[in-house]
């Protein structure tokens, strides 16, 4: 899976609200270059080649809204905590991100899946099946409404995952 990950300059509602225009603009304007991308490998090629024009997106957004924030743009590898949805789990883990940083990159974060599919909500069975091998599905797909987990483990997760970077 590949995610987009936006992080807020700070927790202030201006800044917050800003963080979401920047989603929606990034997500509007790159929305077709996404739907031919039939792998990971392509879209985290994709993504990298146009980095600048991610930037430039976020950047653009920012001045029609009155803000000189800086923007930094990168594609990475990261930690995600564990996320539920209605019916589909993603474990926490280490997951390839098109990572866009808005200021001092301190504020609460905003994410989405856009690989399979830009949001999570629209993805279908049969495009997780395209991505995702017998066991993710099973780990995804999962029904338990309970999930035992060991908080030791998911902090050493964490901080393996920032000393590998």
């Amino acid at each position: 899976m590949f995610r987009l990950h936006i992080l807020a300059n700070s927790d202030s509602q201006e800044d917050q609200n800003l963080k979401l225009k920047v989603r929606d603009a990034v997500l509007n304007e790159s929305n077709a270059m996404f739907k031919n991308c039939s792998s990971l490998e392509e879209m985290i090629n994709l993504c990298e080649s146009k980095i600048d024009f991610f930037k430039e997106t976020a950047e653009s957004c920012l001045r029609k809204n009155g803000c000189d924030y800086s923007v930094n743009a990168y594609v990475d590898r990261e930690y995600f905590n564990t996320r539920e949805y209605d019916e589909i789990t993603l474990p926490s883990g280490m997951y390839n991100a098109l990572k866009i940083e808005i200021g001092k990159a301190e504020g609460h974060n905003w994410w989405c899946v856009m690989f399979p599919a830009i949001c999570l909500p629209s993805v279908s069975e049969s495009e997780l099946n395209n991505v995702l091998n017998d066991d993710e599905l099973e780990l995804v797909a999962s029904d338990n409404k309970y999930e035992i987990r060991f908080k030791i483990v998911e902090i050493y997760e964490k901080i393996k995952s920032k000393i590998q970077n």
